[in-house]
């Protein structure tokens, strides 16, 4: 894993702007504590940040090889979990190896077969090459948008990195958010290629961007397809578990300590079995963390969401698979911190209103990252395979809106409450939200012959596997890299998604239970527990001393009637909020209040200009 970052500028020569290549390499610090370079060659000029966790001493970047017609040179975030088998392809068709990383593999194979290497690619990764036979850029990011990607056109070229901070760090980039980006930022959804900041692009998912004096042109790779499934039961719970067998093997491999996230629920359970299973054939245990809250068997209340704590399936899940398991407890005074709350913020650049379900991630990689650098995680299995309530709630499978948000408004409100109201209704969401939905689900194909329900159904998968999805990611992608930890998603692994995505959604829920073909591929490796249990959502707390610490953080935001926030937030809402204690029992109304504090650090943080009219 690690940052990348760059600079092409087609009017200069960057060998005379090292400073601010080092201010924009050194905001991706935190993305990779182990190392750092910078390369610059006339037009253009690369910066990058290592976590080392293959090839430790021989993995360092920028990586170029010097050929007749020009230098290339690439800078490179992610993993390539077949890099083994491609090394010995590039091998025998006569390329020499100096290092044994898959840096210098996916190096390779460019000069082989250009930007078509990125078909040949298993794996996450973004990655910039700058081709001086060319005098181009290329810019390539995986399938499914594992790792975040973003670049930023000039005038006369282009910026890009891992993170809208580290385009934000050259002078050519303003940080400014106009109405368009407020909506995407009030809704939740992930439309490709938005990154909120103004004139910010995201290199999408399966996407190549190509940079020259022209300016940029783009060439999708790869997209979700409708494919016809002809599989029986039996065969597509086999080939389930088959590609889980190796896309785990593949996983498991790194130089440095690595372990899983165990949540007590089917699919980091699942994942974790698999995983125990394949390090005991070499003598080996896997470790595993769990979060957990202080005193959350005392306050844990069933709900909508979630009917069931975690800790007692994580624990027979740790019994029976035989891991190293471990714990990480939080206590409310933690999760409430503001310089948790800061941190959050400054980690995804945005305010995103997840509150204290990303303050706990945070603080787990955290104590993780103490012990592992990577760690495999079950994130992505419920949209492969169909595990969300709104998968089985009828209002969400027959609304013409995105399913997640039916369920989301019913269990917290409406996501924009907390804004004025003249600023609600000039943003108008709802129409953003309708437009966006009718796009999306344009891109889905239907089969011939296929009933109006499956189709539907096919439409529900698709809009999660190409929109929530990626809301998720990049969760998880932040919080994890901003304390240097690996998360690696197997459940991601395009040959699966694009298998299960095909099952029919009969074959999907077969015994009329969520994630039907996981739970029946994985049976023999879980406890009968988890088998049995019903889905439940990432943790959050329900500790009243959570609740008291945003209704006072409120107040004393309150207090400061000049500040930013106001201009965003109606002033009596949220003082009618923090002022109801009784209130904060509910979802939407602690929601208002942690979205309301995400904003005010937001804007302290980055002093954002905004287009509000």
């Amino acid at each position: 894993m690690c940052g990348i970052t760059g600079w092409v500028s087609y009017d200069r020569d960057l060998a005379a702007e090292a400073t601010v290549l080092d201010a924009m390499t050194e905001t991706m610090a935190c993305r990779g504590p182990d190392d750092r370079g910078t390369w610059a060659e006339g037009p253009a000029a690369l910066g990058h940040r290592r976590l080392a966790v293959i090839d430790l001493p021989g993995g360092r970047q920028p990586m170029s090889a010097r050929t007749p017609g020009g230098t290339v040179a690439l800078v490179y975030s992610g993993e390539a979990y077949n890099f083994t088998e491609l090394r010995r392809e590039l091998a025998d068709r006569g390329h020499r190896f100096t290092t044994d990383s898959d840096t210098e593999v996916v190096l390779r194979g460019y000069l082989e077969w250009g930007d078509t290497v990125a078909e040949r690619l298993n794996g996450m990764y973004a990655f910039a090459v700058w081709d001086g036979r060319h005098d181009k850029l290329v810019m390539i990011r995986d399938r499914m948008g594992i790792k975040p990607f973003y670049y930023h056109r000039t005038p006369d070229g282009v910026l890009f990195g891992s993170e809208p901070k580290a385009i934000l760090a050259n002078p050519l980039a303003r940080p400014r958010v106009t109405q368009d980006g407020l909506r995407e930022l009030f809704t939740m959804i992930k439309t490709p290629g938005h990154a909120v900041w103004d004139g910010m692009r995201e290199v999408e998912p399966g996407t190549v961007v190509t940079v020259d004096r022209s300016g940029p042109s783009t060439r999708v790779y790869w997209r979700l397809e409708t494919r016809e499934h002809t599989d029986d039961r039996d065969t597509t719970i086999a080939t389930v578990r088959d590609l889980l067998d190796d896309i785990v093997r593949r996983q498991l491999v790194a130089d440095v300590p690595r372990c899983t996230l165990l949540s007590g629920g089917l699919d980091s359970s699942a994942m974790t079995a698999l995983a125990a299973r394949q390090l005991a054939e070499r003598g080996e245990k896997v470790r595993s963390f769990a979060v957990d809250f202080a005193g959350q068997s005392d306050h844990f209340v069933p709900d909508e969401l979630r009917g069931t704590p975690d800790t007692p399936f994580v624990h027979d899940v740790a019994r029976h698979a035989a891991t190293d398991h471990q714990d990480i407890v939080l206590d409310a005074e933690t999760l409430a911190d503001p310089a948790v709350r800061r941190q959050v913020v400054r980690a995804r650049d945005l305010p995103s209103g997840f509150g204290d379900m990303d303050a706990s991630l945070l603080l787990l990689f955290r104590a993780i990252r103490d012990q592992s650098t990577v760690a495999l995680s079950g994130e992505s299995a419920d949209e492969v395979f169909g595990g969300y309530l709104q998968f089985f709630d009828e209002d969400a499978r027959t609304a013409d809106t995105f399913p997640w948000l039916v369920r989301a408004r019913r269990h917290f409100g409406e996501d924009a409450g907390v804004l004025r109201p003249d600023l609600a209704e000039s943003l108008d969401l709802e129409a953003y939200i309708a437009d966006s939905h009718r796009t999306a689900v344009a891109e889905v194909r239907r089969l011939d012959g296929e009933s109006d329900f499956e189709y539907r159904m096919r439409r529900m998968c698709h809009l999660h596997l190409t929109r929530f999805v990626r809301v998720l990611l990049d969760r998880k992608d932040r919080m994890s890299m901003a304390v240097g930890l690996e998360v690696r998603v197997p459940f991601c692994d395009h040959r699966l998604v694009e298998y299960v995505y095909n099952t029919p959604w009969a074959l999907k829920s077969f015994d009329g239970r969520e994630k039907s073909l996981l739970r029946e591929a994985t049976a023999d490796v879980l406890p009968r527990s988890v088998y049995d249990r019903v889905k439940s959502p990432y943790p959050s707390t329900q500790d009243p001393l959570y609740a008291r610490a945003l209704q006072q953080q409120v107040k004393d935001l309150l207090a400061q009637p000049s500040h930013a926030v106001f201009g965003l937030v109606d002033r009596e809402r949220l003082r009618a909020a923090a002022d109801d204690g009784a209130a904060l029992g509910g979802q939407a109304a602690r929601r208002g209040l942690e979205r309301a504090l995400d904003l005010a650090h937001w804007l302290d943080l980055y002093s954002p200009e905004l287009v509000l009219g």
